[in-house]
């Protein structure tokens, strides 16, 4: 069976995608769009990726009245969340370090939700 080989983009609606995509790229890092196909598209590190369904009633997913999360694999959780806070986003970390690792959660400027993941194995590498 043929199968995808990854997310080869994220498309979403915004009431204001001019600011919207420039906060992605401040405060997290993810460049907008290229301009133009000679120019080059962001390349994600390799790493995990979880592709999950919730259900509607489902609390693990917040807020409910979203239908989507985009979880962030990132280097430093505790630096990412000092960037961020510094820069006036709230920013909630998970107290618990799980098997796969620790989670923050935020919101950007329109209200999306976004996961940050720092991947860990059982042993804290």
């Amino acid at each position: 069976m043929e199968k995808v080989l990854g997310i080869g983009g994220f498309f979403f609606r915004a009431r204001d995608p001019e600011a919207l995509g420039r906060w992605y790229e401040e405060m997290l890092g993810v460049p907008r769009p290229p301009a133009t196909y000679e120019d080059a598209d962001w390349q994600q590190a390799a790493g995990p990726t979880v592709w999950g369904a919730f259900g509607q009633d489902d609390l693990t997913m917040a807020p409910r009245d979203h239908a989507w999360m985009i979880t962030f694999r990132v280097r430093d959780l505790d630096a990412m969340v000092a960037q961020l806070r510094a820069a006036g986003v709230s920013v909630e970390v998970d107290p618990e370090r799980y098997p796969n690792g620790r989670f923050a959660t935020c919101a950007d400027p329109e209200n999306n939700p976004i996961q940050l993941w720092q991947v860990m194995g059982p042993t804290g590498a």
